[in-house]
């Protein structure tokens, strides 16, 4: 009895380890390189314990890690919301580590490598085309700093990224749990080494390549003071008078084009035909290109937009968002499927606001369109999840050759280039707020693959995993060759 004790104890233990282990890689600012290692026990469990034992093992290694997006989610959701949404990612890791345990454990053959990375990149490319919040959060996003891995995202987009980042975690988990025992296992490592090199020498290529262009001065400016309906005058005053004053500083500095946040105040119509008149003078004023992000509450529907001013005050476009927020989703704002760009000093500006960004085919659409740079006001959630929101948007420039300006309250003000490379960046504040000069050599759009074929790579896996599933599932016929 005290063995048996003493046995489960342990393995809690190891679960344990595992879930902690999981936290760093599943969280909201991942460790990168805890990314590549966070599976590896996971599979090692499934693998090597027995079914039952293993089961709650994984499970419970998922639910410590994938809890450490609790608070995170406490903010945007209710607590039945948040409660489902962890059970949801905890059950998501289960089944795909077990998808996986089965067709490695009954085929034991070299290709059994691509189960885990397939299963993980098909998932992925169905909740980027059938959920809400797209594929938010993917550990795909988590690699947005490492330069040299991130270019591959120009030919294959997130899908790309995301193979590399779980093939790596299986082929060392195969390695461990059968050695050469793995029917010509050699090939499976390999293929892992060659991929993973491919990819890195890849990127360090592409970053060689110079930047040429039009050197153009960008001004950001965030205030993360929130000016509701029912706002004071005088409490409304105070922001959008510092703003103004932010605005003039900037362009008295050098600034071309000056980015103001997501929604910087909620407007009735009419105030919004006042507000529209006052940033149209402003921009006028400093002789800048200027964007303000605001919302319009008529009573019935809100909306979102984004107006781009050019230097002689002519409103040039408006941009109604596209895909919601939670919060937006609960209080039924409409949504825009118009996309807006405008030509300035010889290159398409386009025009997108936060949430769009996390989805790949909006991004790409502006590749399609030639856009040179987009312009992202946006609003994050009480400053925790800005790296991520910034991150996933840089990956969307690298996906379709163009640059990003991104404004965000509650998060980061953020410029990056076409191949990722951060710029410049700091973080919002509350009154009187924050602004960010840059410098950047705007570029005409750098063609991409990407662009051309789109998200052909994680459908194929999409169409793959199905296959993988089957096989997992599928009796093992009397007789069956053991060769590979």
């Amino acid at each position: 009895m005290n063995s048996r004790i003493g046995s489960v104890a342990i393995k809690i233990a190891v679960a344990a380890g595992a879930g902690v282990l999981l936290r760093f890689a599943a969280g909201l600012r991942p460790v990168w390189w805890v990314v590549w290692l966070a599976p590896i026990p996971l599979l090692l469990i499934a693998i090597r314990i027995r079914s039952r034992e293993a089961r709650w093992m994984v499970l419970l290694a998922a639910v410590i890690g994938t809890s450490c997006n609790y608070h995170y989610f406490r903010v945007v959701m209710p607590l039945p919301g948040v409660i489902a949404a962890i059970a949801a990612q905890t059950l998501l890791w289960g089944f795909l580590i077990f998808a996986t345990q089965r067709v490695v454990v009954r085929y034991k053959a070299w290709w059994t490598v691509l189960a885990y990375p397939v299963l993980w990149v098909a998932f992925d490319t169905l909740a980027a085309a059938l959920l809400p919040d797209g594929n938010w959060g993917s550990l795909a996003y988590s690699q947005s700093d490492r330069l040299p891995i991130l270019q591959v995202t120009s030919l294959f987009g997130t899908a790309g990224l995301l193979f590399l980042v779980t093939l790596v975690p299986s082929a060392v988990a195969l390695a461990i749990a059968y050695g050469r025992a793995l029917r010509h296992g050699w090939v499976a490592y390999a293929l892992t080494a060659i991929l993973l090199g491919s990819s890195i020498l890849y990127g360090y290529h592409r970053l060689r390549e110079p930047v040429r262009g039009v050197e153009t001065t960008f001004g950001l400016v965030s205030i993360d003071d929130p000016i509701g309906l029912r706002a004071s005058a005088s409490y409304a005053s105070n922001i959008l008078g510092e703003y103004d004053r932010r605005v003039e500083k900037l362009a008295a500095q050098g600034a071309q084009v000056v980015v103001l946040p997501e929604k910087i105040a909620m407007l009735t119509p009419a105030k919004a035909t006042e507000s529209q008149q006052h940033f149209s003078g402003l921009a006028a004023e400093s002789r800048v290109w200027l964007e303000v992000g605001v919302g319009i509450d008529d009573g019935d529907r809100p909306t979102n937009w984004a107006w781009f001013f050019s230097p002689d005050g002519a409103l040039t476009a408006s941009y109604e968002k596209h895909h919601m927020a939670p919060p937006e989703r609960r209080d039924h704002y409409a949504s825009g499927t118009d996309y807006a760009l405008r030509p300035v000093d010889g290159q398409s500006y386009g025009l997108a606001i936060c949430k769009d960004m996390h989805f790949a085919a909006l991004g790409r659409e502006y590749g399609e369109r030639h856009a040179a740079v987009i312009l992202v006001p946006a609003w994050d959630f009480d400053y925790l999840d800005g790296w991520m929101e910034a991150r996933t948007t840089v990956v969307r420039g690298v996906e379709n050759g163009y640059t990003i300006i991104r404004a965000s309250r509650e998060g980061l003000l953020t410029v990056s280039d076409a191949y990722g490379r951060i710029l410049a960046e700091v973080p919002s504040s509350e009154m009187p707020g924050r602004s960010l000069l840059a410098k950047v050599a705007v570029a005409a759009p750098i063609s991409t693959l990407y662009t051309r074929i789109g998200n052909v790579f994680g459908w194929i896996c999409v169409a793959a995993g199905a296959v993988f599933l089957t096989l997992g599932r599928a009796r093992r016929r009397a007789g069956l060759s053991t060769k590979g």
